[in-house]
């Protein structure tokens, strides 16, 4: 089974326009491009299936362009004046289902800030959205097992293994599960949820020697994942939510997700 995932980038904007009406120059930046005020979005669109034997493609990105754009951004623009994202995705999902075959949508996600999304996925659909916000926090820590000798640790975490510690700038992206609508009007309260119970007992913390979580843990960031989904499970449940997944971005090219 392949699963392919292609971002459209695009523009709602404030003022009438026909940018439409001609080809795109930047749909890297967006199409249709931002005109002073406004709003920018990116919906990622993922399908699954086999490839087409002639092309090997599962689906030529071009068509999924022009049938993102063609579906779904006069809906997006009619929702924003109605501000529901809880109507939003399902319908957004229920028009741009259709038309793929032999391949279909395993999932969607409209991005509304460069933080910010939510997402339908076909399993969940009508009933469930997801709505996956991003934080930070700094730390250090030592990758140290005492279980082992001080020359197989230096074998196992290399630099890792540095007495002095050392640290890192984290991300973290917390993804929830339920009532979109209550989400996105909750979102203030939950991300006082994570901060509270999460975020702020790990920033600029010592996380071997100063988060009791990590006494006998060895924050690898797969465990620190794993941690913080602990942290906030079952906190979200007085907004209609679940926790799905947290996934921590150690750097920009290493990252974990945790789910139970």
């Amino acid at each position: 089974m392949f699963r392919l995932t292609r971002e459209v980038r695009f523009a709602i904007n404030d003022l009438p326009d026909d940018q439409l009406k001609s080809s795109p120059s930047n749909s890297f930046g967006g199409y249709p491009s931002l005109r002073g005020f406004g709003q920018h979005f990116t919906l990622a669109i993922t399908l699954e299936g086999d490839l087409d034997p002639r092309s090997c493609y599962l689906r030529n990105i071009k068509d999924v362009d022009q049938i993102v754009r063609d579906k779904c951004l006069a809906l997006i623009a009619r929702s924003r004046q109605i501000h529901s994202v809880s109507r939003l995705l399902p319908n957004l999902f229920n028009d741009v289902s259709e038309g793929w075959l032999p391949a279909k949508v395993h999932s969607i996600t409209l991005g509304l800030t460069p933080t910010l999304c939510v997402s339908q996925f076909a399993s969940e659909h009508p009933m469930q959205t997801r709505l996956s916000q991003k934080f930070e926090f700094s730390a250090a820590h030592r990758l140290h097992n005492p279980a082992l000798s001080d020359e197989e640790n230096r074998r196992t975490y290399g630099k890792c293994n540095n007495p002095a510690w050392h640290g890192h700038n984290y991300q973290v992206q917390v993804t929830l599960k339920g009532d979109g609508e209550k989400m996105m009007l909750g979102l203030p309260a939950l991300e006082k949820v994570v901060s509270e119970n999460a975020i702020d007992k790990l920033d600029h913390k010592n996380l071997n020697t100063e988060v009791p979580e990590f006494r006998e843990t060895i924050p690898t960031v797969e465990n620190i994942a794993m941690v913080i989904y602990r942290m906030l499970k079952n906190r979200f449940t007085s907004v209609g939510a679940d926790l799905a997944s947290v996934t921590v971005w150690e750097t920009p090219k290493t990252w974990c997700e945790y789910s139970e």
